[in-house]
């Protein structure tokens, strides 16, 4: 079991890493691929797509492993994710790099559903809860540390060396995943037509959650895409009434604890990336503090989640996966009430204690809602189970990142709207200028102060309003 789980942990952590990794690396791609500055909007779906091809595809590679077994398509999947790899290295152009991540994604997303199954169905059954905890501190992990790993690399070698690592690394878990057995379910079909019907519906609802349009109404555009997405639901519902064996099993979606427990997912994610977004951003803007400090700040929030996870995942079986997640989302409040209390002068131990009691509460909720997810999944619809799950936090992350950009700017004026921008005036002593454009700063600092406090209670409130579906969980809990 050890080993299992060092194998399938280590793979997951490999591909989580490209995640975040190419952020510390995006100024150098950009001047080596010769995009200006005044295109950052351009460069940014280097970030995207790996995000997009991560989400659209599991649901169609989770199914997959059910079909043809978890550790061949584990293989298959690190196999995607090297072609994918070196071709983002050998990038001349940023539209070569975008499509070369894309398939990177494809490889490395599948990495976590399927890690996912596979550790349910090796792992003895008392010991499932662990089993995830460990896959998802191993995901979180290397999200988490794909920056610095980034930064590491980057001060002795090139941006190019990042992903020319990625292939000895997964070649070594390629190796070790003979030793697992491959287990094949006789007489299952994979919903081929189903499969790339969700990819399009799911590719278009999610370029239309990211966009900041979907909240100011000042665009069609997103309501457009989230229409065409919305479509390709339906076409899906009528392609998978007239299949045998649908991609989405009905029974998933009649089972009241997989619909609550991505419900709640759903929620978690929204919460995750408000927290995430706004502890850097407060940091290094109204605190005056410089990058490195917002980071090392950041890192006292996602630090902790791995080790949350594992807690979670040693606990599930004995607490139950509902009172657990409760506890989880609780100690989320908690912790985003408190830092909404924040001042300008926060301080240690104070801002490090508020900040570890939320990261602990995100990681503490990975493994109940996984293993209740997956628990409602019959054993040949484990993978499409587990990637589900995973894009349910995808797509909550997703939205709650369109919704604090949208509502963070719309706030940010109201806030500010009574405020003059000062300019010196005819005959006026510099003293007195001097006093007034100190009291103008003052005064943004206070109002960008204020919002991002709102940040973290909305991050709270909405971590309460997940324990209403986290509730649900409770009916039939078994783990």
């Amino acid at each position: 079991m050890p080993l299992i789980l060092a194998v399938i942990g280590i793979g997951t952590f490999i591909t989580a890493l490209d995640q975040t990794v190419v952020v510390t690396a995006l100024p150098s791609v950009m001047l080596d691929l010769k995009v200006p500055i005044a295109e950052l909007d351009r460069a940014s779906w280097i970030i995207t797509s790996y995000l997009l091809g991560y989400t659209v595809a599991m649901p169609l590679i989770g199914r997959l492993g059910d079909v043809y077994g978890y550790v061949r398509v584990y293989q298959v999947s690190l196999v995607v994710f090297c072609i994918g790899t070196s071709l983002v290295a050998v990038s001349s152009s940023l539209e070569w790099m975008i499509g070369a991540r894309v398939i990177q994604a494809v490889g490395g997303g599948a990495t976590v559903p399927i890690g996912m199954a596979l550790a349910v169905t090796l792992a003895p059954k008392g010991r499932r809860g662990l089993a995830l905890g460990v896959v998802g501190a191993a995901a979180e992990a290397g999200s988490m540390l794909g920056p610095a790993y980034g930064g590491a690399i980057m001060e002795v070698l090139s941006w190019r060396w990042i992903f020319w690592l990625n292939i000895p690394q997964s070649a070594v878990i390629f190796a070790a995943l003979f030793w697992l057995p491959n287990r094949r379910e006789s007489g299952a079909k994979v919903d081929y037509m189903g499969g790339v019907v969700l990819i399009g519906a799911l590719l278009f609802l999610s370029l239309a959650l990211s966009q900041t349009g979907l909240f100011t109404f000042d665009s069609p555009y997103p309501f457009l895409l989230a229409a065409i997405g919305v479509g390709l639901f339906a076409v899906l519902v009528l392609v998978e009434a007239r299949t045998y064996q649908p991609l989405l099993a009905p029974a998933l979606f009649r089972s009241w604890a997989f619909l609550t427990a991505n419900l709640t997912q759903v929620l978690v994610g929204v919460a995750l990336i408000i927290a995430m977004v706004t502890v850097p951003l407060m940091a290094n803007t109204v605190m005056g503090k410089t990058p490195f400090t917002g980071a090392l700040w950041l890192l006292r929030l996602t630090g902790i989640i791995p080790l949350g996870a594992v807690v979670g995942g040693l606990l599930v079986s004995r607490l139950g996966s509902s009172p657990l997640t409760i506890a989880g989302l609780a100690l989320v409040a908690i912790g985003m009430f408190l830092a909404s209390g924040w001042e300008l002068d926060v301080a240690d131990p104070e801002l490090t204690v508020h900040l570890l009691i939320a990261g602990f509460g995100f990681g503490l909720v990975i493994a109940p809602i996984a293993v209740r997810a997956l628990g409602a999944a019959s054993d040949d619809y484990q993978g499409t189970a587990a990637s589900l799950v995973v894009v349910s936090r995808m797509m909550g992350m997703t939205l709650g990142l369109a919704a604090l950009s949208a509502w963070g700017v719309q706030h940010f004026q109201g806030l500010t709207a009574g405020l003059a921008f000062p300019l010196p005036l005819s005959g006026e002593a510099t003293a007195v200028f001097e006093a007034r454009a100190a009291e103008y700063s003052a005064n943004i600092n206070t109002a960008g102060l204020e919002l991002f406090q709102r940040f973290f209670r909305a991050a709270g409130i909405i971590s309460l309003v997940a324990i209403v579906p986290a509730l649900g969980m409770k009916r039939g809990d078994k783990t």
